[in-house]
């Protein structure tokens, strides 16, 4: 009997506190493909943690790392749906769905960390690009950091030339595939988290992102050449679904806006300064990690410009070529 009372009476409780006026929390879903220990997922939950402080905890942000959802282009997709709320993933991930963010992804734009996020931040070409995405059914809060993209295979890659006889995977962009061929590899399209396999079984020779991607998804464990060619800037926006977002108080826009902004900020901070571990734990691993005389991959992606302005067009090109090369300019590289 007296354990019924008490089974009542916290019932009663319950039903006082949500009668007062007291909110259930709204559980927001995000979706990356980074590992739990990698730098997305501890932006992520910096992230989660200030969301749920700045709307004075009526929102959860709950995370779903290492693909557990989706890969990158169906949890792009799924932004559009309204079947996740978040994702963050490389800027030439969103592509498909807005074809001349492809151009973020030519080769050798810029040169630093510090010039990358400018041109983020600041480029008038980009940011006329992201600012039509909420059309297309998501869009921009901030841009997080991966860094600059390099290779991991399983056989040496000095130059061009030691390209011709490997296989490399890309993901969906055609920017990154022109590259690669403009380099001499085959390549071969496939989600990211099919990768570590792959190169296992052979199917592919190696794979190219930033080290704080090829150390999270450990793939210098089957592709232990790493190659520090850096041919590619290749941050990442955190998207939210335009569904989720209009659902939004304008005070709860702006409060998610914050905490992106200060995820990101968290984000460009731990990748930057932690490449030079990430290297030496690779190494330390059994990593061989080299820098090879750029010029020769420099001179073999410079047909891909023009085959960007063939596609995309001319002026479109020279606008983000233009922002980049100011950028540059005002911000040499140490």
């Amino acid at each position: 009997m007296k354990g019924t009372y008490l089974k009542l009476a916290g019932a009663a409780v319950i039903a006082a506190v949500l009668g007062s006026g007291a909110a259930a929390q709204t559980v927001l879903r995000f979706s990356h493909t980074d590992n739990p220990g990698g730098s997305r997922q501890a932006a992520a939950e910096v992230f989660a943690q200030k969301v749920s402080e700045y709307t004075d905890n009526r929102y959860e942000v709950r995370i779903f790392p290492a693909g557990q959802l989706a890969n990158d282009p169906k949890a792009i997709e799924q932004l559009i749906l309204g079947g996740v709320d978040f994702t963050v993933s490389a800027t030439g991930s969103y592509a498909t769905h807005l074809s001349s963010l492809n151009l973020t992804a030519m080769p050798f734009l810029v040169d630093s960390y510090e010039q990358g996020w400018e041109l983020y931040d600041n480029s008038a070409w980009l940011q006329g690009e992201f600012d039509k995405l909420p059309d297309v059914g998501f869009r921009v809060l901030s841009t997080w950091e991966a860094g600059f993209r390099s290779f991991t295979t399983n056989q040496p890659l000095a130059t061009p030339a030691d390209a011709a006889k490997m296989k490399m995977r890309v993901y969906p962009n055609d920017m990154i595939r022109w590259s690669m061929e403009a380099i001499g590899f085959q390549t071969v399209v496939m989600p990211i988290t099919d990768v570590y396999l792959a190169i296992q079984q052979n199917t592919v020779n190696g794979q190219e992102n930033p080290v704080d991607t090829i150390n999270s998804l450990r793939f210098y464990e089957v592709a232990p050449h790493v190659t520090l060619t850096r041919h590619v800037y290749s941050p990442l926006p955190l998207t939210i679904s335009e569904a989720t977002w209009q659902k939004f108080s304008p005070e709860d826009q702006e409060a998610v806006k914050k905490a992106a902004a200060e995820a990101a900020a968290f984000s460009r901070d731990l990748v930057k300064n932690s490449v030079d571990q990430q290297i030496a734990d690779m190494e330390a691993a059994g990593a061989k990690v080299s820098t090879p005389v750029i010029g020769p991959f420099r001179n073999a992606v410079a047909s891909v410009y023009d085959k960007a302005r063939g596609v995309y067009g001319s002026a479109e090109v020279d606008k983000i070529l233009a922002d980049a090369a100011a950028i540059r300019e005002a911000l040499p590289s140490k």
